[in-house]
């Protein structure tokens, strides 16, 4: 570790990639993660699953603003020589690599271990909770015969949020008698408590959707009740077929990708989408009406008697054999989430 200058400073240091080979070690490594605190990174690694070529990456310090050496070792499980290897790295977009790649003269035989080593600029460590992910591909002749391989690595910083509640950030719901608090749709429009009420949407009590049981959220009217998603990691537990998300989009625009850890450091990922809470088609981005209600609170009262606002329910699916650890949810805030559960 150096500490680092300007994104230029990087390329002035003209670091050729490190090179050595060494014999393939008899272990075979496993992914693994521990839980994150505020002031410790973890991180785990993915690799083929199927018996072939290896590449694994090594942590990587996140700790800047410095410049961070990574090493990618790339085995050679197959049954042939490989020839003609080269190898890449590269991390979250913006962040400088040196070099490029790595060119390996010669060839290696089966067993036999080639280790690149790549320098990486890391900016200045963000405040809470971030996932990092790091890629590094292998393309080669000969070896298994498959001509490519690719392993990524995650490392983690900070804490997941507590809970969805405490990433509440929206109010969402509003009394009709008092609806000034409201700004659901950043136009200070909001749903009706009483309106929800009336086709079952009450505070605290349970909302079954998509073989899951949610519960609407139990904070009184006019207060912070749903999440305006933009990125954050919110702890939940448990196993299942698939994670349930109650919300509505707030314009058509409303999906993004959901990202699931697991407890063995792996992760994966799944696409959901909300109609916006009125005139969308209620199965637009695939997903599913739960419940409409009769007009809207506006910051002048009640109103828009006749129209559906409505919400959705969808889902993403889950590894069953695993444990969630935590939810990262879409960045893309006119997605609205008021909870969240995993189906058997």
């Amino acid at each position: 570790m150096r500490p680092a200058g300007l994104i230029g400073s990087l390329g002035a240091m003209a670091v050729a990639g490190a090179l050595t080979l060494a014999p393939a070690s008899t272990a075979t490594a496993t992914a693994t993660a521990t839980a994150a605190t505020a002031s410790t990174a973890v991180s785990a690694e993915t690799r083929p699953a199927a018996a072939g070529t290896e590449v694994t990456l090594s942590p990587v310090d996140l700790d800047g603003p410095a410049i961070s050496t990574v090493k990618v070792t790339v085995t050679n499980a197959g049954p042939q020589r490989m020839r003609s290897l080269k190898v890449t790295f590269g991390g979250p977009v913006g962040w400088a690599v040196q070099p490029s790649a790595v060119q390996v003269d010669g060839s290696l035989a089966a067993g036999a271990s080639a280790t690149a080593t790549f320098r990486i600029q890391v900016p200045e460590r963000r405040a809470g909770f971030t996932v990092r992910t790091f890629t590094a591909t292998a393309t080669y002749q000969g070896g298994d015969g498959a001509g490519s391989a690719t392993a990524t690595r995650t490392e983690r910083s900070g804490t997941p949020l507590a809970d969805l509640a405490a990433a509440y950030n929206n109010v969402g719901v509003t009394d009709e008698t008092d609806t000034g608090p409201g700004n659901y749709d950043g136009e200070g429009n909001s749903f009706s408590a009483q309106k929800l009420a009336a086709v079952g949407l009450r505070p605290g009590e349970p909302v079954t959707a998509l073989g899951a049981t949610l519960r609407w959220p139990n904070v009184p009217s006019g207060t912070r009740n749903n999440v305006s998603s933009a990125g954050q990691a919110v702890t939940l537990g448990g196993t299942g077929s698939r994670l349930v998300l109650l919300g509505s989009g707030v314009t058509s625009g409303a999906s993004g990708t959901v990202t699931v850890y697991y407890t063995d450091g792996t992760s994966g990922t799944g696409t959901i989408g909300f109609p916006n809470w009125s005139f969308d088609p209620a199965n637009a981005h695939g997903a599913t009406l739960v419940a409409s209600s009769d007009g809207r609170n506006r910051p002048s009262g009640y109103g828009n008697a006749g129209i559906a606002y409505r919400v959705f329910a969808h889902s993403v699916p889950l590894d069953p054999a695993k444990r969630v650890e935590f939810v990262v949810l879409p960045a893309n805030g006119n997605v609205h989430v008021f909870d969240m559960a995993i189906a058997p």
